[in-house]
């Protein structure tokens, strides 16, 4: 994992492949998208994200923040889910 500040002060979103890209290919337009829309939009954000030069720090930044919605570090809020440990109880 990256240092405290790096986690805190994303300083590497410069450089990230999405940059300037449209910001609808990594956000769902709102509460309720039709699956096939979900998974095409999907599909566009991780094709970006595959060519970022900065993928596995966007990654780890959130999954610290536990960010809740998008795509980041070419994985969407379910598959980043998966990474985080389980609580107990």
């Amino acid at each position: 994992m990256g240092t405290r500040s790096t986690m805190l002060q994303p300083t590497w979103r410069h450089q990230a492949a999405c940059n300037g890209e449209a910001a609808e290919a990594f956000f769902p337009p709102g509460p309720v998208e039709a699956r096939e829309d979900r998974l095409a939009r999907e599909a566009v954000a991780k094709a970006i994200c595959a060519t970022c030069p900065v993928r596995g720090l966007c990654l780890e930044y959130a999954l610290a923040v536990r960010e809740p919605y998008g795509i980041w570090g070419g994985l969407n809020e379910y598959e980043r889910r998966r990474l985080l440990p389980r609580k107990a109880g």
